[in-house]
């Protein structure tokens, strides 16, 4: 009953939204600027940063309703920043050669200056990096400078530069924020929780990054708004006003082909769209073969039986999305979203079985579908409210045709995540705000399997409907010298009729002019994760499978975390230690992907995660160099497996080390990095008697380590200018330059001859990538 609810809400969320496009989409005419012949601030600065190379920082707030006459060409920044402060009544400070903050005239506005003065780094690590005074990482993809490896801002690749954000398999559908597995990260684009993030499996974001204004990376002290991700959350924003000036750009690369617009139907409303889809279908590349290999490894795809006399191999992805931002007065706002990510394998397998021959095909889809429409009304100077209702649906359909033993296998995996967010800001004082809500879900998820011989078919659905009320309240000094963040969300799932209550703080205070002293903590539950049943599911490449708590064997899964750390910041140096604890309870077995004794055993436990994250960043005018080092023990605790004891976690990398730097002079951009870990622990089978009665005899659980991990990557890019208003850049990067053979994973099985088999799970080899863009 609850998952038919649910089925009806996604469809009376998609017909709104439909009507929405509809009733707001006739007899509007392009504008680009205003009746008064006057541009938006906005469009404006994102002019000059392409014309001098600087980086504005500022409120949203802050520039909302500003016009401004246009300037005049061949005029020196300097000038120019005057005219914008005679025109504005906004002061422009020049923090450096290449980065301004805009605050708005105190006399005039006290409450937009607040969130301003969060910003405690500019350019961490590189351009569009930001580190906040409460923890959280700030990245902003359109003002992306450049990282080793990496030509394009791929969100959650950047992600991974930050200390303490790491992949063990070099995938970004897998990554491991502080020994958390994936499922553990709350993954939100424009407040909807996204359950797929990756293209080819894993190996690329599945977003489109030209699109996206801002990403909120937090591993501890989250806002109290923020429910499940018990690791991390990663929380990308879409710009929430309209630019006023279309823009737009169109790229390709060795992977996919991508273009996007922004185009402003008047001078109050604009309709931004992006469409990006792979190539591989159509043209076979050197990194496409290098991905094929690695995220097709020992799976289906690749693993065949000597019958198997032809097969092939069709890939293909894409994304799309679309936002349409209306203000309706200066003080209400509707913003519509609509994202559509896919990825289709296919391949064909034909055998010869007795001189008969048969070919079947085998497939599997991942998608996810995502929409929601917003409204926010600025009540005054010191209340805004905001509402979300969204949709959020995830499909993983694999079928599997086992060729020599006449077999059908189909699986599916199926989320319906719908729900309702109620928020509200009020400025309490100058340096005092609060903000609180509800918030309301309904996430209904589904497991299919059936196969035609034996014939057998499961079929299992799930539902939870939670309500959440969350209260905060944030203060800065007048100094700004201190902050603080204290919140409270307190948690009611209906099923189980119980209550889960999470305190959050942060805390930052400056001393000896130069230095902060930082304190984060949170309590956070979580409902919702992934598991794997069998390494083959789905054609053993995306083998999770997302289920819900039952509140019995599948526990709600439950985060204590606390840290303090130093940051000393002058002059262009930043140095940072921050040590960090984490206990987390509730997780299961088949959540962690053991491949050893407890793999197919149903076990409830936790992990407890200590250590320390340094980085030490050094910039200059052009140029950017770190070096991070991440050291922690994270081990498991299960009262049933290992006699109770504990034993290193799946993902415990002991060591994680980066040494990186960029360089820009005028139009190019370079940079080199080195990254250095200690490899993941695995289980060694017995030497003495290895295979008993069919079964693998093992030592102890995750005694061992792989070899090292370590990889050089490369990039560079360069921009030069076609036309007064067009950009073009070319990009060229190296993926592990030194071709390093680097063992990701390994495992043990018994093979046909009933020997003992070791695999090993190699990462990706030297791997270019080129990519050609315009924007305009």
């Amino acid at each position: 009953m609850a998952v038919r609810l649910c089925y009806r809400v996604s469809k009376t969320v998609l017909k709104t939204i439909f009507f929405f496009f509809l009733l707001f989409g006739n007899n509007m005419t392009f504008s680009q600027v205003s009746s008064q012949g006057k541009l938006p601030l906005k469009s404006v600065l994102n002019q000059i940063e392409q014309d001098f190379n600087v980086n504005f920082t500022y409120a949203d707030a802050t520039l909302e309703g500003k016009l401004i006459d246009a300037p005049e060409p061949g005029i020196s920044l300097n000038r120019l920043l005057r005219i914008l402060e005679n025109q504005t009544g906004l002061i422009f400070e020049l923090l450096n050669n290449s980065n301004i903050i805009i605050r708005a005239n105190l006399t005039e506005d006290l409450t937009a200056t607040q969130f301003l003065d969060e910003v405690l780094v500019v350019n961490y690590l590189t351009k569009g990096i930001s580190l906040k005074k409460d923890g959280v990482a700030n990245i902003e993809p359109q003002e992306f400078g450049i990282l080793p490896g990496l030509i394009e801002p791929d969100v959650l690749q950047t992600i991974q530069a930050l200390p303490g954000v790491s992949s063990i398999d070099e995938r970004v559908s897998n990554l491991n924020v502080r020994g958390g597995t994936n499922d553990q990260n709350l993954l939100l684009w424009d407040g909807i929780k996204m359950y797929q993030s990756g293209h080819f499996f894993g190996l690329i974001s599945a977003f489109n990054p030209y699109l996206t204004q801002n990403v909120i990376v937090s591993k501890n002290g989250t806002s109290a708004v923020y429910g499940d991700g018990v690791s991390s959350i990663i929380d990308m924003q879409s710009s929430k006003e309209p630019g006023g000036v279309f823009t737009g750009g169109a790229g390709v690369n060795l992977i996919s082909g991508d273009a996007y617009a922004k185009i402003p139907v008047n001078l109050n409303s604009e309709l931004q769209i992006s469409a990006r889809r792979s190539i591989t279908d159509l043209l076979t590349t050197p990194t496409y073969d290098n991905y094929f290999k690695r995220i097709f490894q020992d799976t289906d795809v690749t693993n065949q039986g000597g019958n198997i006399i032809k097969q092939n191999e069709r890939f293909f992805f894409y994304d799309a999305t679309a936002r349409f931002i209306y203000n309706l007065s200066k003080k209400d706002k509707i913003r519509v979203n609509a994202l559509a990510i896919y990825n289709n394998l296919n391949y064909d397998e034909q055998s010869t079985i007795n001189d008969v021959s048969e070919a079947l095909n085998s497939q599997l889809i991942q998608r996810n579908l995502a929409a929601g429409i917003e409204y926010e009304r600025q009540w005054n100077d010191k209340l805004n409210t905001t509402a979300l209702m969204y949709l959020s649906n995830y499909t993983l359909d694999a079928t599997n045709f086992d060729v020599i033993n006449e077999q059908r296998l189909i699986q599916e995996n199926e989320v319906y995540d719908g729900g309702l967010k109620l928020h509200a800001t009020y400025e309490l004082e100058d340096n005092l705000r609060y903000f609180g809500g509800y918030q309301f879900t309904e996430v209904g998820i589904s497991n299919l399997e059936d196969v035609n011989n034996p014939v057998f078919r499961r079929f299992v659905k799930e539902v939870l409907r939670s309500h959440a009320m969350f209260n905060e309240v944030k203060f800065v000094s007048n100094s700004g010298n201190t902050s603080a963040r204290l919140g409270l969300r307190t948690n009611y799932i209906e099923k189980f009729s119980e209550f889960y209550v999470e305190p959050r703080l942060s805390f930052n205070q400056r001393f000896l002019d130069h230095f902060r002293l930082e304190l984060l903590g949170e309590i956070k539950t979580q409902s919702t994760s992934q598991i794997i049943d069998l390494q083959n599911d789905f054609l053993g490449v995306e083998k999770r499978r997302w289920i819900l708590s039952n509140n019995s064997n599948i526990p709600v899964i439950k985060s204590k975390q606390f840290s303090s750390g130093i940051h000393y910041n002058h002059k262009g140096l930043l140095i940072s230690l921050e040590g960090f604890i984490k206990q987390v309870e509730g997780i299961t077995t088949r959540s962690q992907g053991f491949q050893n004794q407890y793999q197919f055993i149903d076990a409830i436990g936790g992990y407890r995660v200590k250590g320390f994250d340094f980085l030490i960043n050094k910039q200059w005018t052009d140029i950017s160099s770190w070096l991070s080092y991440s050291l922690s023990k994270n081990d498991y605790t299960f009262e049933d497996l290992n006699f109770g004891e504990e034993f290193p976690n799946n993902t415990d990398i002991r060591h994680n080390m980066t040494f990186a730097g960029t360089y820009s002079i005028d139009k190019l951009k370079i940079a080199l990095g080195m990254n250095w870990r200690s490899g993941k622990p695995f289980t060694l089978p017995d030497r003495e008697n290895p295979i008993t009665n069919s079964f693998i005899n093992y030592q102890e659980p995750n005694a061992q380590n792989l070899s090292d991990y370590f990889r050089v990557d490369i990039s560079a890019k360069y921009e030069f200018q076609l036309t007064d208003k067009t950009i073009a850049s070319g990009g060229l990067s190296l993926w592990n330059v030194l071709n390093k053979k680097n063992t990701i994973n390994t495992y043990y099985l018994i093979s046909d001859e009933g020997t003992l088999s070791r695999v090993d799970n190699e990462s990706l080899g030297i791997t270019p990538n080129f990519s050609l863009r315009v924007e305009f």
